[in-house]
């Protein structure tokens, strides 16, 4: 089905402007309205984040210039065989994102096989000095200074997370500890940052289903925090369930997040994870081709090893809990080895 236009819907726009250090009124206020969209929408524009857009202009740089590099170099850099280590580069189609029959029982692990190929390649960067997962990176001479650039970036979104975004959210469903909570199961920085890009390619192969760009899914773990270019081609299912589709169009100055499964699953289907979608704009008119189009998503995790049981204030006799404790690791690992 096709997207209906940005304006016909509602996805709200949260203001950080005036969260501060998480303690005064207006942020217990940020937080209510950041919670309200997570239950209604599951999505948000986020504004005055405190995340410099030089910074993200920045890595978008880093991005062009990489993607842009020879496949041989690209491939000094490559994602190991193993679905669970998120790392390094991946080609063109060699990432396959399928939507689990299942997507809250690890035990069950079914994917619905898609027929459209994604077409997109990616790197994927975490925390540097990972005992358990190490960052693959291309030869230092091969792109000098993407490293400390993209381990700098890291480090800003990982800020943002921990000081704003995990207490905002804290404070709107009003956990133990004021805005305190969530950020306790989140210390050791288990995120991924990806680097996406979209090559151009003829209208007519999207036109006709020989390639897609990221077919309707959900993301796996607490969140997504997701920077755009101007390109367009995100898509949010909205009302949820629905099967109707609405264009998040890029607005400047903003970032674009999401609820993950695994947050759903926290807090007992309270937050709701939503469908979304990548699919290729119209064409820029020459000789009939559609934009390459880049993002760059940090995806959210919990501490890896930590039991994960209902969130405080989301059950009760009359609303009992859903889903059995299950740790954050067992879960995303079940999740990124169906991808591969």
């Amino acid at each position: 089905m096709s997207a209906v236009s940005l304006q016909t819907t509602a996805i709200p726009i949260v203001d950080f402007a005036c969260f501060g250090d998480g303690t005064s009124p207006e942020a217990t206020e940020i937080g209510k309205q950041l919670v309200k969209a997570c239950r209604e929408v599951g999505f948000a524009y986020f504004r005055n984040t405190g995340i410099p857009q030089a910074e993200v202009d920045c890595m978008f740089e880093w991005s062009r210039r990489l993607f842009s590099l020879p496949i041989e170099a690209k491939l000094l850099a490559p994602h190991p065989t193993e679905g669970w280590k998120h790392r390094g580069y991946s080609g063109v189609g060699r990432e396959q994102i399928s939507q689990l029959v299942s997507k809250f029982d690890p035990t069950q692990v079914a994917a619905i096989q898609k027929q459209t190929p994604d077409f997109k390649e990616s790197f994927d960067i975490g925390r540097n000095n990972c005992p358990r997962v190490s960052n693959v990176w291309l030869p230092e001479q091969v792109l000098p200074g993407f490293r400390d650039a993209a381990s700098t970036f890291f480090n800003t979104c990982h800020r943002f997370e921990i000081e704003k975004l995990l207490p905002a959210l804290s404070l709107g469903l009003e956990l133990p500890g004021g805005g305190e909570f969530l950020g306790k199961y989140h210390q050791k920085a288990e995120c991924q940052l990806r680097l996406l890009h979209y090559p151009a390619a003829p209208a007519e192969i999207f036109a006709r289903g020989e390639k897609g760009r990221i077919s309707a899914h959900t993301d796996f773990a607490t969140g997504t925090i997701l920077f755009q270019d101007d390109v367009g081609g995100l898509e949010v299912e909205c009302p949820r369930g629905s099967g109707n589709f609405v264009a998040a169009s890029p607005i400047p100055g903003t970032a674009v997040f999401n609820i993950g499964d695994f947050l759903m699953r926290w807090s007992n289907d309270t937050l709701k994870s939503t469908l979304h979608r990548v699919c290729a704009p119209p064409n820029d008119g020459k000789l009939g081709m559609v934009k390459e189009r880049f993002s760059i998503p940090y995806f959210i995790s919990p501490d890896r090893d930590l039991l994960i049981d209902c969130l405080p204030g989301c059950w009760d006799e009359d609303t009992p809990k859903k889903y059995e404790p299950v740790t954050a690791g067992a879960y995303v690992d079940m999740r990124l080895d169906a991808t591969y």
